[in-house]
């Protein structure tokens, strides 16, 4: 994606926040060296992260104890979900000495062209779609696409289906089921009827999962529902807009009932995919896969080539169009 060209005043601005938050960081690493060197610090011992602030996260102990921990110098960020080594200090708090592999993260790109990790140790990936505020249908492939690069297993769930009347909800149901005959599970859920929530806890039970999705959709009024003793922060759309407000500011992890964990991440409007190569996404797109490496030419874009396999499934409808659009689409973007 192309970079914008920032005005002088654009540039100083930012210089100037980027100087604030090393004032911050350099004053936040001379308080945890002086935890560390507290002669009270504990040893070394196990935990999971529950929810990042950026300076501090919250740990959770194998006992199910919470901590408040500050992070040792040049540790990097941990994310929710990640698994960490840490020392509980005299005071209540505690120090993240060190970040234990991930086996994936999902990774968010940020306006300034930077990445950042969203969550850790991920096996499901639940893309929230509502019938208001609707989804592009471009926001969810590449949902789909970060997920299948990482290895990880994504579904769908409609939700708000309460606020549509029969005949609506078939007619948004026939364009979204594209998503099921490719192989991906769509639920169908409400929070006023209780729709679809068995569905759902089926999909998640055993896992660490996270919601994904626009603000707005209702992610954190499902969790309320799948967990009622969460009451996660919850906001009607705005009337100005018909678009989702930002309740959930910071990723957090939550227990199942029974077995597993969930991950409630803040909405987006856009997700953008700068840190996956441009030849990576056609895998990610699994129905191209038995078509891929099959065109008359080693280097074909899937356009207007002759003997392209990919258009070749889309006229004989084993592709849908739109799909092959949201692929160009996805493509180009990293190409700038």
């Amino acid at each position: 994606m192309a970079k914008r060209r920032l005005t002088r005043r654009q540039s100083w601005r930012i210089e100037k926040i980027q100087q604030e938050r090393q004032a911050r960081a350099q004053r936040r690493e001379a308080h945890v060296e002086t935890l560390l060197e507290d002669e009270h610090l504990g040893p070394e011992q196990e935990g999971r992260v529950i929810a990042s602030y950026g300076a501090s996260v919250d740990v959770e102990d194998p006992a199910g104890g919470l901590h408040r921990c500050h992070l040792r110098q040049h540790l990097g960020t941990p994310v929710c979900g990640d698994h960490v080594a840490w020392q509980a200090g005299s005071r209540g708090n505690g120090v993240v000495v060190a970040i234990r592999p991930r086996r994936s993260a999902l990774i968010r790109e940020m306006p300034d062209g930077g990445e950042r990790p969203i969550a850790a140790n991920l096996d499901r990936l639940g893309v929230v779609i509502a019938t208001r505020p609707t989804t592009p249908m471009g926001l969810i492939d590449r949902y789909l696409v970060a997920a299948e690069h990482l290895g990880i297993h994504p579904f769908l769930v409609l939700n708000k289906i309460d606020l549509l009347e029969p005949d609506a909800l078939t007619e948004l149901e026939e364009s979204l089921a594209v998503y099921p005959r490719i192989g991906y599970e769509l639920i169908p859920a409400s929070t006023v009827t209780a729709h679809g929530l068995d569905a759902l806890r089926a999909a998640l039970g055993g896992h660490t999962s996270v919601l994904v999705g626009q603000s707005g959709v209702g992610k954190s009024s499902l969790i309320n529902c799948l967990i009622p003793s969460v009451e996660a922060p919850t906001a009607a759309l705005s009337e100005a807009t018909g678009k989702g407000m930002h309740t959930t500011t910071t990723a957090r992890l939550y227990h199942l009932p029974g077995d597993g964990s969930l991950i409630d991440s803040p909405g987006v409007r856009e997700f953008a995919l700068g840190h996956i190569p441009a030849a990576e996404v056609g895998p990610a797109f699994i129905e191209f896969r038995p078509f891929l490496g099959h065109c008359r030419f080693r280097d074909c874009a899937h356009r207007d080539e002759p003997g392209c396999a990919l258009r070749g499934a889309v006229d004989s409808d084993a592709i849908d169009p739109r799909r092959l659009a949201s692929y160009h689409r996805i493509v180009a973007s990293l190409a700038g």
